[in-house]
């Protein structure tokens, strides 16, 4: 019998001062049997960063047609793919070509920093693409503010993210890892 999603309701109050942009969001998040908790709250902090009111989340590790997240315009362009993780370097070529904006949200340790070290010099042709990192320490302190039902703050401000939850808190400062243009 197959595993099936767990299913998490999360409301998102988002305050991003960077972007002037004040929000709330209703979201309901699907986690594949084989997405890990800190995979998760990276998608919710991913989609924090680029909160738009048509930015969707896609079908995920269960699609390879679809990013984790992406925007489209109202005519069915895609304006912004936002992919997690440590993605193929010809995944992201296809995504760049098929969207005005491609985003990487790398999360994690030492095998992130390597997934870097092999991919940063053929990303550097893309000039769509850019890449954030989250450490493993933040993750980590993002995997503590999960359940099944959630009701977080978003502060954004200077680069910096606080998620406020109700029992605990974690902050997360993304990286830029470097683009294509630098």
């Amino acid at each position: 019998m197959a595993l099936k999603a767990t299913i998490y309701k999360a409301q998102l109050q988002i305050s991003d001062m960077d972007r002037h942009y004040y929000a709330t969001h209703d979201l309901t998040l699907a986690q594949h049997p084989s997405e890990t908790d800190e995979r998760l709250m990276a998608r919710l902090v991913a989609f924090a960063v680029h909160a738009d009111e048509r930015l969707e989340f896609g079908r995920g590790l269960s699609s390879d047609d679809e990013p984790d997240l992406w925007r489209r315009e109202r005519d069915g362009t895609i304006a912004q793919w936002i992919e997690l993780g440590q993605p193929d370097e010809s995944r992201l070529r296809r995504a760049s070509g098929r969207a005005g904006e491609v985003v990487v949200f790398n999360y994690g340790g030492r095998a992130s920093d390597l997934w870097w070290e092999k991919n940063a010099a053929g990303l550097a042709r893309l000039a769509n693409l850019s890449v954030l990192h989250i450490g493993a320490d933040e993750t980590a302190a993002l995997a503590g503010l999960l359940s099944r039902t959630m009701r977080l703050q978003c502060l954004i401000q200077d680069g910096e993210m606080q998620l406020l939850g109700e029992t605990a808190t974690a902050t997360v400062h993304p990286r830029r890892r470097g683009t294509a243009a630098g």
